[in-house]
């Protein structure tokens, strides 16, 4: 199977997880936490339920990381190739229905995220990405080619997290740098607007688990853009515990992913 093929069926599957995190969200659902006080639902159970089961059946001899199931003690240990799952990131973004969720599906190959789908099934678009075949965007309009944009000569526009991180410590990290636009959005779909060229710069400046950006992540490396740590090193996978450290998103090249300097 093509690298093509193989992100085919995977958009396939993150559609039909979609799906079922789409029937819990039309319904009146019930919130629960789990033990680190996250919030989980139905949704997120249904979805990984249907993600575990069609990986298990296209590729039986890849182990498969996922949230619920690490949540539950159930998960293997990572390894040089594994999929990384979390069948609904930005939970609190589906509490608050305000469509800004998704369904992440990566696959891992030594410690990089070779292959992501990023798909919103509330806002009707998917992303998805392999490295060195490019990223696209399918939504009501089609299939489309997406890529990082090149420097805006206003300056960058950054995106950050709706419902978490600190504002303050953004405004810190950002000072002094050309910023002409700042947003916020949900779960994985920070990523994606940086790969499709309508943000510059995601910086997180908070705790986040691999899960939660390893999909996002193929598919902006697959548009031309970068993960980096705060000192410069790429984003790995696989680490001990799986807990990220504080990075940047890029879609530009260059000294601290292309941010430049605005001076007087």
């Amino acid at each position: 199977m093509t690298p093509l093929e193989l992100l085919d069926r995977i958009s396939a599957i993150a559609r039909a997880a979609g799906t079922a995190a789409m029937q819990v969200y039309a319904s009146d659902f019930a919130v629960r936490g789990k033990a680190d006080q996250s919030p989980v639902t139905e949704a997120d159970e249904r979805a990984e339920a249907v993600i575990l089961e069609w990986l298990a059946e296209l590729t039986p001899d890849i182990p498969v990381i996922s949230e619920e199931q690490s949540a539950a003690g159930l998960a293997p240990s990572a390894c040089d190739r594994f999929w990384l799952v979390d069948p609904l990131d930005g939970t609190r973004e589906f509490i608050q229905r305000n469509g800004e969720f998704t369904v992440n599906i990566a696959l891992i190959e030594s410690g990089r995220p070779t292959l992501g789908v990023v798909a919103a099934p509330a806002l009707d678009r998917l992303f998805a990405g392999a490295l060195g075949y490019g990223a696209s965007v399918h939504d009501a309009a089609g299939a489309h080619r997406i890529a990082c944009r090149g420097l805006p000569a206003e300056g960058i526009t950054v995106v950050s997290s709706r419902s978490h991180g600190d504002r303050d410590e953004l405004d810190r990290f950002l000072l002094g740098r050309k910023v002409a636009a700042s947003t916020g959005a949900g779960s994985s779909l920070k990523f994606c607007l940086v790969a499709a060229g309508e943000a510059d710069l995601y910086p997180r400046l908070g705790r986040t688990m691999e899960w939660d950006t390893a999909a996002g992540h193929a598919v902006l490396a697959a548009a031309g853009g970068s993960v980096k740590t705060l000192a410069g090193d790429d984003l790995r996978y696989g680490k001990p515990g799986l807990d990220n450290p504080h990075f940047v998103a890029s879609g530009l090249a260059g000294p601290l992913c292309g941010m430049t300097r605005e001076h007087a």
